[in-house]
């Protein structure tokens, strides 16, 4: 499990890399600006969704976006069950097939890029054919990290999308502290 943990911190680094350099910034700009004093923050769960018999009454986690930074997720080879919206419909990604990986980008990636990259909504869904399991590790921000948006270039709008958490995140967050901007 370690060495997979140093190969996915790996992959989340060098994703974030060419995301900063897409939008014209320098390559570590992502890393330096979630590092805080301790270096970003890895997380992992592991869930296991179990066979349901009539999955169109039941929803296995509700609609959502990841509060965090870089999601990286393996997923079942066998059992579907993590849609994500895109331009108005759910679309399935399918079972994994020789251990692929899928990427969601996180609230504070998107609050980072100024809405340049959204954050993915996606859920899980129950499946008649057979249970589901996932891993998802996440490559957030530290606590101590303050998260706002880059600095202008030429791919990010010059308007400031996000003043402060609470224009993105409704409700308080121990894990998003964006300061004021005073335009």
């Amino acid at each position: 499990m370690d060495e997979y943990i140093v190969q996915v911190i790996k992959l989340a680094e060098k994703i974030s890399e060419i995301m900063c350099e897409n939008l014209g910034l320098e390559s570590s700009y992502f890393k330096k600006a979630i590092s805080g004093v301790a270096g970003p923050s890895m997380g992992a769960k592991v869930a296991k969704y179990p066979q349901c018999p009539q999955p169109e009454l039941v929803k296995g986690l509700r609609e959502h976006t990841d509060a965090g930074g870089i999601i990286l997720m393996l997923h079942d080879d066998q059992v579907p069950g993590l849609p994500f919206l895109k331009d108005g419909k759910w679309v399935e990604i399918p079972p994994s097939k020789n251990n692929t990986i899928s990427v969601n980008t996180g609230d504070q990636v998107e609050v980072l890029t100024n809405g340049r990259y959204k954050s993915t909504l996606h859920r899980v869904m129950g499946d008649k054919n057979g249970s589901r399991l996932s891993i998802a590790t996440f490559y957030n921000p530290a606590d101590d990290a303050i998260i706002s948006p880059a600095p202008i270039c030429s791919c990010i709008p010059t308007t400031i999308v996000f003043k402060t958490s609470s224009t993105f995140m409704p409700r308080p967050s121990s894990q998003i502290r964006v300061p004021d901007w005073n335009p």
